[in-house]
């Protein structure tokens, strides 16, 4: 299966609300890798995985407590 690169518009905005977060994405089944871009004015999640949906990232990020919307793949 390919691996596509998903970006997400979010509020995860300092390293402690990466902290809070990576715990979610790492354990979410098909993320092959993830950063945010913090200095960003959107804090653009980037998301590497071999998912056919953005269902589950959203999901993860929610459940850690931020927004998240998506931007397209490219």
């Amino acid at each position: 299966m390919k691996t596509k690169n998903l970006k997400f518009k979010t509020n995860i905005n300092c390293s402690g609300c990466v902290a809070k977060v990576t715990p979610f994405l790492n354990g979410a089944e098909h993320v092959a890798s993830w950063e945010v871009d913090t200095a960003n004015q959107n804090k653009i999640l980037t998301v590497s995985t071999q998912a056919d949906t953005d269902r589950e990232i959203i999901s993860a990020v929610e459940n850690a407590g931020f927004k998240i919307e998506p931007l397209g793949d490219e």
